[in-house]
């Protein structure tokens, strides 16, 4: 009986280490002017990812970070501030949405938005009130638009 309770121990185990395992690596690349001509962009701008992925933010160009927008993050979700021209790495835990800036180029619309986990994000409609300039916001509405139609 002693050796079955190690068997499944040792199951429980590492089904727990595999689903870690399994975690993805996600990148989001910081330009002044993208792949497709846009000025000041993540690229992608919009990402879907699983509880417990990495998203890295690349500075694939200089004088960009990457940022988390209060209010826009998902209850018990941490805020994060990258260094401006470093890569940051953030794994998300929490299901929801998080809005993500770049504060030097926020008022000339460099965000993006990350979905994690799947159906309606729990914190849309809180992520979907707050304020933001202009350009933020126009690209910020298309994003939420994109995250709640998923």
């Amino acid at each position: 009986m002693k050796s079955l309770s190690v068997m499944a121990a040792a199951t429980m185990a590492g089904l727990v280490f595999a689903g870690s395992a399994m975690a993805e690596d996600h990148q989001i690349e910081m330009y002044t002017r993208g792949p497709d001509g846009g000025s000041m962009v993540f690229v992608p701008n919009y990402l879907e990812v699983a509880p417990g992925d990495t998203v890295t933010f690349v500075s694939t160009q200089p004088t960009h970070n990457a940022q988390s927008i209060p209010g826009m993050l998902p209850e018990g979700a941490e805020l994060f501030t990258g260094r401006m021209n470093q890569d940051v790495s953030v794994t998300l835990t929490e299901e929801g949405v998080y809005g993500v800036k770049c504060l030097p180029h926020y008022g000339m619309g460099m965000v993006a938005l990350i979905k994690v986990g799947e159906g309606e994000p729990a914190n849309l409609e809180e992520a979907s009130g707050v304020r933001h300039p202009p350009l933020a916001r126009r690209t910020l509405e298309g994003l939420l638009a994109q995250a709640a139609a998923e």
